[in-house]
C-alpha cells in the first residue's frame, strides 16, 4: 500500500491525497476504501480499490456503496460527485460491461500488466520493467483474497 500510495502521488495531474484505508461509516458499521484522493481540477474525490485478482461483478457493488457514501458525508456541497476506480489484475470486458450497465456512479475499471520493454523516450524516466515487477508482485503477494 505504501509503495502504490507513493506511486499515485508522483502521478502527479491534480490528485491530492486524502488517505488510505480511509474509514467510512453507515449505520453502526466502518467499510475502509483502499485509497482516496481528491482531483483539484474535477472537484472530485476519488476513491480507489485495489484487487490481486480478476474483476469480479461485486466489486461495482461496493464501489457504488462507497461512492453514495462519500457523496452523502464526506463531500462538501461546491464540490462534483465522487468517482471511483477499481485495479484489478485482468478484467473480462463483457463481466465489466454487465457490472456497470446499470449503474449511474462513475467508475472506471483498469486492470494492469507487465511489460518487458520500455520506449526509449521513457527509459531514463521510468524504473525498469523488473523493478516495477518486484514492487508489484511485493504488493500483490501481501494481499489477502476477499471474504466471501
Amino acid at each position: 500500500m505504501k509503495n502504490i500510495r507513493k506511486f499515485l502521488l508522483e502521478m502527479g495531474g491534480g490528485f491530492a491525497f486524502i488517505g488510505n484505508q480511509y474509514r467510512l461509516q453507515a449505520g453502526d458499521e466502518d467499510f475502509y476504501v483502499d485509497l482516496l484522493l481528491y482531483h483539484r481540477k474535477l472537484r472530485s474525490l476519488v476513491a480507489i480499490e485495489l484487487k490481486a485478482g480478476k474483476f469480479k461483478p461485486e466489486f461495482a457493488g461496493k464501489m457504488n456503496f462507497y461512492l453514495a457514501v462519500l457523496d452523502e458525508k464526506v463531500k462538501q456541497e461546491d464540490e462534483n460527485p465522487s468517482i471511483g476506480i477499481i485495479i484489478c489484475k485482468s478484467k473480462s470486458k463483457t463481466i465489466v460491461e454487465y457490472a456497470l450497465r446499470q449503474s449511474n456512479s462513475p467508475i472506471g475499471i483498469a486492470s494492469y500488466t507487465l511489460t518487458e520493454t520500455l520506449p526509449k523516450e521513457y527509459k531514463d524516466l521510468l524504473p525498469s520493467p523488473q523493478e516495477i515487477e518486484e514492487k508489484l508482485s511485493g504488493l500483490i503477494d501481501g494481499v489477502q483474497p476477499e471474504e466471501e
